[in-house]
């Protein structure tokens, strides 16, 4: 018996030794974010272990919280508060369930030890590789299924991943990693063909926004951070441009689904051409009859900006209809409102599933205004800090995130609440940040 009470002390010792050097910290902040693309209860159990861990050590933390950190605290308050007026008492007690991330994460990070940006490398060095090797499991898996029924599109978009997954998130995630091989000083070799796996990754996985964002930002560090001569400058924001177009024109899959898009914005009721066998015609909706146009065909197609912009108009109608503006409908209540939008512009009823997949609307229409304005803080406190420190990596995260929460509602999901948050929370409480010169 005491042989097992001095093991036992032993091991509560070293956890203690490997909490206080950051090592364990390090690990759990790793796990959460790279079993993401799992199991959603890979993920809570993980999040769970995080948050059980970093309150028992809670008695011997300096606690102490900043204004960064209040912000995500004060919107789940918003959000708790909203169960007194939601529409759907049920719907926003669920959804308090799945949001109670950005209340528990937050307080643990306020009695966490002092992490540097030292720890938040390693924890980025080992989510790029782990996204690296996922992205590998992911190809593997698609030729397997391209022998099997010679169906090339097993290599793109949701196909590649599931949808369940979503190849948007997975984007994201994978884009991040890209980031953090980009800026590595003294890359390796093997940094250098993780950053190209995830760069293929990322064209395949087809996901506009963040081919385009991944571009822009890719010429942005080449032209103002990166310390390489003007002529290697030239030669590697070519090669990137050179690539990156090539993939889209070249790639039919990634082709088709730009063009479309381009095609909506100048053209109406254009005819949808990838419909299945014995399917009628089923016509695209132009970003102009999104916006304008009264009623619409049960065969009418939404394009993903089309089918954002119509949302938008359908929030700006809310507003005028019903007094939100201050209060919003309740956490996870307007799903309902949506769906009467949908059927009295005589949309087909799959539409009224979908949220208005714009973070901005999603939480203006839920939250009211006070919600809205403090996820726009909380970016703007990201990117503020990222230009201050000229910090790359979390500008590139800042941008990516404004840039996405146009088109996604990415804080309606697990995944999206946990990478958001951690990473958040990371920059957050990370100091002594080491300065890029531009």
């Amino acid at each position: 018996m005491n042989h097992t009470l001095v093991y036992s002390k032993k091991v509560f010792n070293k956890i203690d030794e490997l909490w206080q050097n950051k090592t364990l910290l390090v690990y759990f902040l790793t796990a959460m974010l790279i079993t993401l693309p799992m199991e959603y209860i890979i993920g809570s159990l993980t999040c769970i272990l995080f948050l059980i861990v970093s309150f028992s050590k809670f008695k011997k933390a300096n606690f102490s919280i900043s204004g960064a950190l209040i912000l995500p605290i004060l919107l789940y308050g918003v959000m708790l508060v909203s169960l007194i007026w939601t529409l759907d008492s049920k719907l926003t007690i669920r959804g308090l369930q799945k949001e109670v991330l950005f209340l528990l994460i937050p307080l643990a990070f306020c009695g966490l030890p002092k992490i540097n940006r030292n720890h938040v490398n390693k924890v980025f060095n080992y989510f790029s590789f782990a996204m690296v090797g996922f992205a590998v499991f992911y190809f593997l898996k698609a030729i397997v299924k391209f022998l099997v029924s010679g169906n090339a599109n097993v290599f793109f978009y949701h196909e590649l991943v599931t949808l369940k997954l979503n190849a948007i998130y997975v984007a994201v995630f994978a884009s991040l990693g890209m980031f953090f091989f980009l800026v590595k000083k003294n890359k390796l070799f093997v940094d250098k063909v993780g950053f190209a796996i995830l760069i293929v990754f990322i064209i395949l996985l087809s996901s506009k926004n963040i081919i385009i964002v991944d571009l822009v930002m890719i010429m942005i560090y080449y032209f103002f951070f990166s310390a390489v001569s003007r002529k290697t400058k030239t030669i590697l924001v070519s090669t990137v441009i050179t690539v990156f177009l090539s993939s889209i024109f070249l790639i039919k899959p990634v082709r088709d689904r730009f063009m479309i898009e381009f095609e909506t914005i100048f053209v109406d009721s254009s005819l949808k051409k990838s419909t299945e066998e014995n399917q009628g015609p089923i016509y695209n909706i132009s970003l102009k009859q999104a916006w304008n146009q009264d009623k619409f065909q049960q065969n009418d197609f939404f394009p993903g900006a089309a089918f954002r912009v119509f949302q938008i108009r359908i929030f700006k109608e809310m507003l005028q209809e019903d007094a939100i503006f201050f209060t919003g409908f309740g956490l996870d209540a307007s799903q309902n409102k949506i769906r009467e939008k949908v059927k009295e512009y005589n949309l087909h009823s799959s539409y009224g599933e979908f949220n208005f997949h714009n973070e901005y609307v999603q939480i203006f229409s839920e939250l009211g205004i006070l919600g809205f304005l403090i996820v726009v803080s909380m970016l703007f406190i990201s990117i503020k800090k990222g230009i201050r420190n000229k910090d790359f990596l979390l500008i590139s995260f800042s941008v990516t995130m404004i840039v996405l929460f146009l088109s996604e509602s990415f804080l309606s999901r697990q995944r999206g609440i946990i990478f958001f948050i951690v990473i958040y929370c990371m920059f957050s409480l990370a100091n002594n940040t080491d300065e890029q010169k531009i």
